[in-house]
This record gives structure tokens, C-alpha cells and sequence, in this order.
């Protein structure tokens, strides 16, 4: 069910509101502005019904600061009010209000315009999921990687936690197209971000197709030592699937993977350390491939094999 704000300081409107809507979402009641915006920022609203005229922080004010959070920037915001001039509706919407309904209003009115609303606003995030995500395996694509690192990299900047960056390359890749033409090579992608991304699959892990057969994860909080286990095993588990490979070159289809931990300090890069896993996954490919080397903390490589 979707989730509706209403912030208005009057207890009796609001609660007209909450029952004309009650029955199709779930709705959250605010009666100052404040509260509104805190409970805004915590929890995630498909629309906000905003009342103008409050005591203190008034409904514009408030809308701008909504437009100003990256969190709720995109949630659409009706306005609901007694002012009936069009300075104040046109003001509304150049801020960014989607709507503008003035009071008294009827309850089918109200019903009509949140449920567009809402409609619009979920098929825009299906469109941005879309845009997101990698059609052929279903997982991350390089746009929501290259949105996502940085503004993970700046919170374990500010929280001081283990960052890791892991580049994994299917082995051998252009021979097995080769052999068994694209289809096939195109199953084998698939496979292996299955099987990574059910590895992968906390809070805090983070896995996107990089390009062509080349796969970027990041996991928050973990060691090196613990990060590097944790890939071991996923390597292990990608040559346990028991695809069959060209012979003449390996048995089954495998992966290298490099990796790097590090508590992130102010002024240091994402890009630099994404350069120390690449040049792990080099080395890995260097050193037989299917197998894991990684940089700890002190930037110490450990060898799977």
C-alpha cells in the first residue's frame, strides 16, 4: 500500500483528509510543519498533502525545503489551502508543488487528484528502476553504480567503516563466445550475477554489471579479512555452477576477482582505490586466474592461492 503525508495544523482537517484516503493508502498525519519534514526525511511517502497557511513554518516554506532534501526532492507535494489567488497558486507551483487545491474541497475532487498523483509518481520510478538497472541480468547497471559509489564512499568517510571495492572478470570470456557464439556467453553473465548478487544480497552490499563480462561490488563494515573470505567463497561458488568451458583452455567457467578494504579518511578518493582493485583483478588474472587477490588496510595483498 502506498504510503500518503498529510501536514496540517488543523486536527480536524487533517483527520477529514486521513479518512477520505484511509481506505486505498496509509496515511501519516503531521500538524506542524517540523514534524512534517522530519517524518519526511524518515520514511518514504508516494505524496505529501501540504497545508500553506500554518502557525511558524509555513506550507511554502516548507515545500522548499522538501525540494532542497535529496531524499524527498521527488516526492510530489499537493498543496491544499484557503488562499484562492492566483499569485499564491502560481507561487506554489513555481516551487514545485504538482497540484493546487483550495478549500473547501470535495472529497471526490481530493480522491481524483492523489490518485493521479500517485499513479504518476509510481510510474516514474519504474521508469528510473529501468534506467537503472542492466536488462540482461537484472542487477545494477554502470549508471547506478557510478550514482550509488560516491555517495556511499562519503558516508563511510563520515562514519570512519571499512569500504570495499571488489572487481570480479569472467575468465576467458572471449574464447567461450567464441566457442559457443553469443547466446550463450549471454547465459553465462546472467549466471554469474545470480549466483554473486545471492551473495551479495545485504543492506550493505552493492553489485552492478560494470560492462561486458566485468562485475563491481561494494560491501560496507566488513574487514579485509572478512571481505575476502566472503569473495573466496563466491568465486567458489561461480566455478561450483560446473558451466563447461571451451577445453582447451578450462574445464569449467570461472571468474578473477581483485579487491581492496579500506577505512576511507577525508580528502582520499573512490576513484584511486577503484584503480587498486582493478590492478588486483589484474593480478589475479596475471597470477592463473580463478582466484582472489586482495589489498587490506595497511594495503598488504592477500593471495587466495
Amino acid at each position: 500500500m502506498e504510503k500518503i503525508l498529510i501536514v496540517d495544523d488543523s486536527i480536524l482537517q487533517a483527520a477529514q483528509l486521513k479518512s477520505i484516503l484511509e481506505d486505498e493508502y496509509e496515511v501519516t498525519t503531521a500538524h506542524t510543519a517540523e514534524e512534517g519534514l522530519s517524518l519526511a526525511s524518515a520514511e518514504s511517502y508516494s505524496l505529501i498533502l501540504l497545508d500553506v497557511v500554518m502557525p511558524g513554518m509555513d506550507g511554502f516554506t516548507l515545500l522548499k525545503k522538501l525540494q532542497e532534501e535529496i531524499i524527498t526532492q521527488n516526492v510530489p507535494v499537493i498543496l491544499i489551502t484557503s488562499l484562492t489567488d492566483i499569485e499564491n497558486e502560481q507561487y506554489g507551483l513555481i516551487l514545485g508543488a504538482v497540484d493546487y487545491v483550495t478549500k473547501p474541497f470535495h472529497p471526490l475532487i481530493i480522491k481524483a487528484r492523489v490518485n493521479t498523483h500517485v499513479k504518476l509518481y509510481q510510474y516514474r520510478r519504474q521508469i528510473e528502476r529501468q534506467s537503472m538497472t542492466d536488462q540482461l541480468t537484472g542487477i545494477a547497471n554502470r549508471r547506478q553504480y557510478e550514482n550509488y559509489c560516491l555517495t556511499k564512499w562519503s558516508e563511510a568517510v563520515r562514519l570512519q567503516v571499512p569500504f570495499t571495492i571488489c572487481m570480479f572478470d569472467i575468465d576467458r570470456f572471449k574464447v567461450y563466445n567464441d566457442t559457443f557464439g553469443h547466446p550463450a556467453g549471454d547465459k553465462v553473465i546472467s549466471a554469474v550475477a545470480r549466483k554473486a548478487s545471492a551473495h551479495l544480497n545485504r543492506s550493505t552490499d552493492f553489485l552492478a554489471r560494470y560492462g561486458g563480462e566485468e562485475f563491481v561490488g561494494i560491501l560496507m563494515g566488513d574487514s579485509s579479512d572478512k571481505a575476502f573470505a566472503h569473495l573466496k567463497k563466491i568465486r567458489q561458488e561461480i566455478e561450483n555452477l560446473h558451466i563447461p568451458h571451451d577445453p582447451s583452455v578450462s574445464q569449467w567457467v570461472t571468474v578473477s576477482i581483485g579487491g581492496v578494504t579500506v577505512i576511507p579518511q577525508w580528502g582520499s578518493s573512490y576513484a584511486s582505490y577503484l584503480k587498486i582493485a582493478d590492478t588486483m583483478l589484474y593480478d589475479a588474472k596475471k597470477n592463473g586466474r580463478n582466484r582472489v587477490i586482495w589489498a587490506d588496510e595497511k594495503m598488504k595483498q592477500l593471495y587466495e592461492k
